[in-house]
């Protein structure tokens, strides 16, 4: 199944691709019609890869924060946030590649309290000022017993967010709400006293995989 929010993109490079796939099979030239087919076939593969969106079984696990992103753990720190959580936090980075699904799923329950998007560079995602200088939406969720802030960043490739939620919505843990695409990194802002259970350089998966848990 592709997403609904690469549609408007991944159909375009579909038909496309299909198109160079007819025009190499009616070539008399046997060289450049294996590369029309090859060209072809690569970026109709690459596009479907891409805009994929499995299903998950979401766990349940109480005061868990589920992964939003499917990816590799690049770094988990202690930082400052200033504009939603107001203090020292603790911070989990997901590097998406362009291998990755790239369906963003909301990490917890509650309610969008918050929410920001900032015009800025496109650096490499997996650096840390990517954080900080990038293109990025800000979600904020109070779930009713903490706040959690989680950050859309896009990278050197990715130039698109989508991002279609609004303060007021109702989050759903491992329920779907945007995407980046094309490579990219999420940031999940969590209280000091969370308990992380994921590493560095640990793969996760979007709305299964347990990042961390609020003690009770």
């Amino acid at each position: 199944m592709l997403t609904k929010y690469g549609l408007d993109v991944a159909i375009p490079i579909i038909i496309v691709a299909l198109a160079v796939i007819v025009i190499g099979l009616f070539i008399s030239n046997v060289p450049l019609r294996v590369f029309f087919i090859i060209i072809g076939g690569a970026t109709l593969l690459f596009t479907l890869n891409f805009f994929r969106d499995p299903d998950r079984t979401v766990p349940v696990v109480e005061n868990g924060i589920i992964s939003p992103a499917d990816g590799k753990i690049v770094n988990i720190s202690e930082v400052e946030e200033i504009e939603y959580l107001g203090g020292k936090v603790k911070q989990v980075c997901i590097f998406m590649s362009p291998l990755n699904v790239h369906v963003n799923r909301y990490p917890v329950n509650g309610t969008v309290e918050f929410f920001r998007y900032v015009e800025g560079k496109y650096l490499m995602a997996f650096e840390d000022k990517s954080s900080d200088l990038n293109e990025r939406t800000l979600i904020g969720i109070n779930t009713g017993s903490y706040r959690l802030l989680f950050k859309q960043i896009a990278g050197f490739v990715a130039r698109r967010i989508v991002c279609p939620i609004a303060v007021g919505d109702t989050a759903v843990a491992g329920e779907r709400f945007g995407m980046i695409k094309f490579g990219s990194r999420v940031d999940v802002l969590m209280p000091l006293d969370a308990e992380v259970l994921v590493e560095l350089d640990q793969h996760v998966t979007a709305g299964e995989t347990v990042l961390a848990r609020i003690p009770q």
